[in-house]
């Protein structure tokens, strides 16, 4: 035990020993092992984790490299720096961590060679991706982990059958799917602490899951259907699941990792770090990673420049534009690509290598994008030569690479490429240079995918000129908004695919004039949208309704940052995030636009709704329940009416318990005024004026020497 003692105890001991403190170099003073009396080391690194990565020990962070090259004393050197070279791209390699036995009889080497890694999880990754490395045509790399030796030679001389564990049922990673109050969940990350809450409209607040501090050294990301919340950290990401517990299902092993991407079917992850060039003139080099989620296993790596990695993504990182990958072909995962110059790389996840052994050959390629269901590609190539070859957006079908509809495109300024949810259309917004190029108009080529040879119609807004300010398409359905003006107050339009006898034609169905409002947000069922003004317009709300087309409500969050509509459709998430230093937290919403409840949070940093898989039901089966949907209503019905009574019966409560506190506060002040009676009546001399109904009041002048004061004043007799 540790024994604490103070700096005036140590200076009052020194005065008895007659030491002098001042004359005393406390850099050369020793203590004893494992003794620091209580006084933690500032330069300690405090682990404030409570479960991290740890490291083990052992021999599990060795991996054993046979087959290299027999070489002489001479070439020590030459061969370490290849070997270290090509296995310090995987991770670091601890210092002395490299050894190569050498035979004392010819001083060459044996063939073979041990490094140590800092983590085993680093030296399992070592062992898969270079295990059958080829260093020339008779040098192939054996690579197996060093505890495996001991392992193989225990292995006894006579066959025992294996040993069959019971089966332990783990938790179940959709139970939160089944809550009988039919809530939705979200996490939030504010300051140290990252928490995941029910959301709980009915009364009116959230109700806490889940909470730990430190869970993520940067961001937190819910996978695309629900199932896993990932944390990223430095020694790689992890992730978890669950209902209320949230343990950790698997952890990823990739060094100063800064972004991750879920694949749309959540079996796989994608891992991205970048490092930093010593030299300015060097580019940043670029690892990708892309894991099995649920084994952990590297399927396959990418190593190389940002340059080769260069897409136009959504977040530029270190001048990689994120995500690098875009994945298609639905929620199956079949297929993944990148952008390359004057190439489109698809790959397929069955070997995880390039779709016929060949890259996608488009001259000039600056953008693709995937349908969300089908294995449908849309390129846009920008004009070429001048503008003799005028730009095109074509549709390839995945994996025959064949052209399905080819769009020409003329004084191109500017491509921009939307696909509706159900990868029924596509709206290819298309900015155009006038005849003097001093200027450009927009206008839309609208791709109509499932109809037969693809018919392709052409909208212009009634003031061609005006600048583009949002577009979003209706979430299951056929209809698209656009945001469009150069004023403070934009107009907002809305289009349907479909004109009312269901001809296929794109119609206008109304603007609105004067929006103050510069995003869109769709409610993921449709119907419902949400025209929000964020940042210089201060957090401005209207919940409108698109087949009334009327407004249900307006409301501020004043500042907001960022719309979430819940996986349902049924609430809205305002959040004003740290970018702002003041009023950080968030607001839920109605779909109708009534504010259910507010929470104030600190450095506040995320709130992501978590997402629901798609519905098992048949289209049939939804059919049946709209059309019975009082049958079904009735039960939620009457939780909602209990719902309302459990919060009128806090509320009177809540009345009854004020009433009570009053009238006992009343009760103790004529008990205090009762006791001091009898000296009310002394100072009265006797009078018990407390009980007097009558009276009459008197006023009396009383004159009274307050102070006396002399004082000489000279005089004199001439004036």
């Amino acid at each position: 035990m540790a024994l604490e003692i103070s700096m005036e105890g140590i200076e009052a001991r020194a005065r008895e020993l007659g030491v002098d403190l001042s004359a005393v170099d406390l850099d050369y003073i020793t203590l004893p092992a494992g003794e620091d009396f209580g006084i933690p080391s500032d330069d300690e690194d405090l682990l404030r984790d409570d479960d991290p990565m740890e490291l083990e020990m052992g021999f599990a962070n060795v991996v054993v490299v046979d087959n290299l090259p027999v070489v002489p004393p001479e070439k020590f050197e030459k061969l370490e720096n290849v070997i270290r070279k090509i296995y310090s791209q995987i991770g670091a390699i601890k210092e002395g961590g490299l050894w190569m036995p050498v035979n004392p009889e010819t001083k060459k080497t044996y063939g073979y060679c041990f490094i140590e890694y800092n983590t085993p999880q680093e030296a399992e990754l070592a062992r898969e991706k270079t295990n059958g490395y080829k260093l020339d045509k008779s040098h192939i790399f054996a690579v197996n982990m060093f505890d495996d030796f001991d392992k193989y030679m225990k292995v006894p001389d006579e066959w025992m059958p294996a040993e069959i564990k019971p089966y332990t049922p783990g938790e179940n990673l959709q139970k939160w799917l089944a809550d009988e109050k039919a809530r939705d969940q979200f996490v939030i990350r504010a300051g140290t602490l990252t928490e995941v809450y029910w959301n709980d409209a009915r009364q009116k607040m959230p109700e806490l899951v889940f909470q730990k501090q430190y869970w993520t050294d940067s961001f937190i990301q819910w996978s695309p259907l629900g199932t896993y919340l990932a944390t990223v950290h430095r020694q790689g990401s992890q992730v978890w699941g669950g209902d209320d517990k949230f343990d950790r299902l698997m952890r990823f092993a990739h060094p100063q990792v800064k972004l991750i991407d879920f694949s749309p079917g959540e079996k796989y992850l994608v891992t991205y770090s970048s490092q930093e060039p010593s030299n300015p003139r060097d580019t940043h080099r670029v690892v990708l990673n892309i894991f099995d989620v649920r084994t952990g296993k590297v399927m396959r790596d990418f190593k190389g420049s940002a340059d080769e990695f260069t897409t136009s993504g959504n977040i530029s990182v270190s001048g990689v534009s994120w995500p690098i990958f875009r994945w298609g072909g639905g929620k199956d995962d079949k297929y993944f690509a990148r952008l390359g110059k004057n190439v489109i790389s698809v790959y397929e996840t069955d070997t995880f290598s390039l779709l016929d052994k060949k890259s996608l050959k488009v001259e000039n390629v600056v953008d693709f994008c995937w349908s969300p269901t089908d294995p449908i590609i849309a390129l846009f190539v920008p004009e070429l030569g001048g503008g003799n070859q005028p730009a095109r957006v074509s549709l390839v079908q995945i994996p025959g690479k064949e052209e399905l509809r080819q769009k020409n495109l003329f004084s191109v300024s500017d491509c921009k490429m939307y696909w509706q949810n159900s990868g029924e259309y596509l709206a290819v917004q298309v900015d155009r240079y006038t005849k003097t190029k001093k200027s450009t108009y927009t206008g839309f080529e609208l791709f109509r995918i499932k109809e037969r040879d693809i018919p392709i119609e052409v909208l212009e807004l009634d003031n061609k000129n005006d600048k583009i300010i949002a577009f979003a398409w209706e979430p299951k359905g056929h209809r698209f908004a656009i945001i469009h003006g150069d004023g403070p107050k934009p107009d907002i339009s809305f289009y349907s695919m479909r004109t009312s006898n269901n001809i296929s034609r794109v119609s206008k169905l109304t603007t609105l004039k004067s929006k103050q409002a510069n995003a869109l947000f769709w409610s993921p069922g449709g119907r419902f949208i949400v025209f929000a003004g964020l940042k210089g317009f201060n957090g401005q709300l209207e919940f409108y309704n698109v087949d009334e087309l009327e407004t249900m409500a307006t409301g501020e969050h004043f500042m907001a940052t960022d719309i979430m509509w819940d996986p349902t459709g049924r609430y809205l998430a305002s959040a004003v995030t740290s970018v702002h230093e003041m009023e950080n937290g968030f607001q839920i919403w109605s779909f109708s636009g009534k504010q259910l409840y507010k929470v104030s949070k600190d450095h506040f940093y995320q709130f992501m709704w978590r997402p629901r898989p798609p519905s098992l039901l048949t289209a049939e089966k939804e059919e049946e329940i709209s059309k019975n949907l009082r049958k079904y209503s009735k039960k939620y019905e009457q939780e909602d009416q209990d719902a309302f009574n459990m919060l009128s019966e806090q509320e009177r409560k809540r009345r009854k318990q004020l009433q009570e506190e009053w009238e006992g506060w009343v009760a103790k002040w004529k008990r205090l005024h009762e006791e001091e009676r009898p000296y009310r009546m002394e100072l009265r001399d006797g009078e018990a004026s407390d009980d007097e109904e009558e009276y009459d009041t008197k006023e009396v002048e009383v004159e009274e020497i307050v102070d006396v004061h002399e004082e000489e004043v000279p005089f004199e007799l001439d004036q």
